[in-house]
């Protein structure tokens, strides 16, 4: 059932809003832990300034291209439930992969992968808020889930800082960043099955 024109309250304190907001506060955690951060985890390999400006630039060609064909995928089958979960899951994985090379080069491979795992969520999320919000409510709701999603833009980043500070190296920040994907895998399990299809 969708919520009409004049419900912006209704809309922004419904469960399905609040499921989604956790979703992309947990997604964008990913996004700026490892968007502000890279250039010097990268550098932490031992490259010089112009070798991390091409090992940055890689994780984000492969996200673009992910992001592209995941969508699609996604669009054609009319599916979105585990089209959000798997590639959460999926950097999940390549974050404690690259947290447990450590600063090996080989350890960048995992690090685009858990770029394109991030980014083929994040336009996903936004295919959900239309499927049960109209009107009024559509704008409160999304405007609701921009707004507090997006406080995990300050504290992706402020916990690879904090923790990178606590111990030394990335090893655990890389770890947390893998915790807030895993997170955002379950909710997408969890939202409801009237948000699955197109």
């Amino acid at each position: 059932m969708k919520v009409g024109y004049e419900d912006i309250w209704k809309a922004m304190l419904s469960g399905r809003v609040l499921l989604i907001n956790a979703l992309y506060f947990c997604t964008v955690i990913g996004i700026y832990g490892i968007g502000l951060w890279l250039p010097t985890i990268v550098k932490s390999f031992g490259l010089s300034n112009m070798a991390v400006g091409w090992g940055v630039a890689g994780p984000y060609l492969l996200a673009t291209i992910t992001m592209a064909i995941w969508t699609r995928r996604s669009d054609r089958l009319g599916e979105r439930r585990w089209h959000l979960a798997v590639p959460a899951f999926v950097a999940t994985a390549a974050f404690v992969v690259s947290a447990l090379l450590g600063t090996q080069l080989i350890a960048l491979i995992p690090l685009a992968i858990a770029a394109a795992g991030i980014y083929a969520v994040l336009p996903l999320i936004w295919t959900l808020p239309n499927k049960f919000l109209t009107g009024l409510a559509a704008a409160g709701g999304i405007a609701f889930i921009n707004s507090i999603g997006n406080l995990g833009g300050f504290v992706g980043p402020y916990i690879v800082g904090y923790i990178r500070e606590a111990t030394g190296s990335f090893t655990w920040a890389l770890m947390a960043l893998s915790l807030g994907m895993f997170l955002a895998g379950v909710i997408a399990l969890s939202l409801p099955s009237g948000l699955r299809n197109k």
